[in-house]
């Protein structure tokens, strides 16, 4: 049996084992909601309750003395949520690549428009999406939605390079401006992306490469009018439904918010006064 055939079958024993584990099932129509702040705060007042958990003990890693494993456990639970970068590349062949980074994946500045992906180097071959990246220099980040969550993942199969992603997931092409790799067409939001920079991370205790930190520059970014809020600038979360992941195969949905309103020292600056002078007394 092939490695891809095992990977796949693997994935499908999860699958069945966690959907038959008694769980209430997955609405697609579940609608975002924005509800009020969580309380009235006042300056000073600390934490809005108590979480039950903050009297007891902490369990610690000393990380220099943590296994990879162990740390990845531990980081990706952590370090939650986190967006998914679905990123589309082409070898310098041709050969089109597609595949979800769903941990290591950030904005970094709107000026320049910088985003960050750091891929992981396996022992055995490094990423197709890092080699494809640092050969082009080029490549498209679609934002995952989810109406096609498991198509995305499915792209994350460990298939040998041959393996066209496009026909395992079933998504759809759509051609870039700006760039050669095309974008996603099922994403509503897709950001064409030039290289900028990047670095190879090393072990703390060898010059092995463990990552490689790539900087993307966002050349043109594309969002499906008919999500967009009435400024036509920023997105309905409502509309675009993005999905992040938890630790594990855990993945997360926006189906609540809320807003909490950023203070200005003009109207707060007598309060933090008061503070300061009793804490005194």
């Amino acid at each position: 049996m092939s490695k891809t055939i095992r990977t796949f079958a693997r994935h499908l024993s999860t699958t069945c084992r966690f959907n038959n584990a008694p769980r209430p099932h997955f609405d697609p129509k579940k609608a975002f909601i924005l509800t009020k702040s969580p309380s009235e705060w006042k300056l000073g007042a600390g934490a809005s309750w108590k979480s039950g958990h903050e009297e007891q003990s902490r369990k610690t890693w000393v990380m220099k003395d943590t296994s990879g494993r162990d740390a990845y456990k531990l980081l990706t639970s952590v370090i939650v949520p986190r967006p998914i970068a679905f990123v589309s590349t082409l070898a310098e062949d041709g050969t089109p690549n597609l595949a979800p980074f769903r941990y290591y994946f950030s904005m970094v500045s709107h000026n320049p428009p910088l985003l960050s992906i750091s891929f992981t180097l396996p022992r055995n071959r490094p990423k197709d999406t890092r080699e494809n990246i640092l050969n082009t220099k080029e490549f498209t980040v679609n934002i995952v939605s989810e109406h096609f969550v498991e198509a995305s993942n499915a792209c994350s199969v460990e298939a040998p390079a041959p393996v066209d992603e496009w026909i395992v997931s079933g998504l759809t092409m759509e051609p870039s401006q700006s760039v050669k790799p095309p974008c996603v067409k099922e994403s509503l939001v897709s950001m064409e992306c030039q290289l900028h920079f990047h670095r190879d991370i090393t072990a703390l205790d060898s010059q092995d490469i463990t990552n490689t930190l790539v900087l993307g520059l966002i050349k043109q970014a594309h969002v499906r009018e008919s999500i967009l809020l009435e400024d036509g600038l920023q997105v309905d979360p409502a509309l675009l439904r993005p999905v992040a992941r938890l630790g594990d195969i855990s993945y997360s949905r926006l189906t609540e918010g809320f807003d909490v309103p950023r203070m200005s020292w003009k109207t707060v600056r007598e309060d933090v006064s008061k503070l300061s002078e009793e804490k005194k007394s």
